[in-house]
């Protein structure tokens, strides 16, 4: 059985070589919620896929960029 009352993992968002470490004013925000946030800065994880893993205790949320169309 799991203890329901302990600390969620810190996130960490990757775009390329930047890592983003969650503060307290995002931690309540969702996944694409921190994108809507982050796109301002980062245009390019406006359409970026997310992918979510778990890295050294860190829950890790990797915007991964989609190829554009030529033309």
């Amino acid at each position: 059985m799991t203890d329901q009352s302990q600390t969620p993992m810190s996130r960490v968002f990757k775009i390329g070589a930047t890592r983003i470490v969650e503060d307290p004013s995002m931690s309540d925000l969702t996944n694409e919620q921190a994108r809507d946030l982050l796109k301002t800065s980062y245009p390019e994880i406006a359409n970026a896929t997310l992918r979510e893993r778990e890295e050294n205790g860190l829950r890790v949320v990797e915007f991964l960029p989609q190829p554009g169309r030529k033309g």
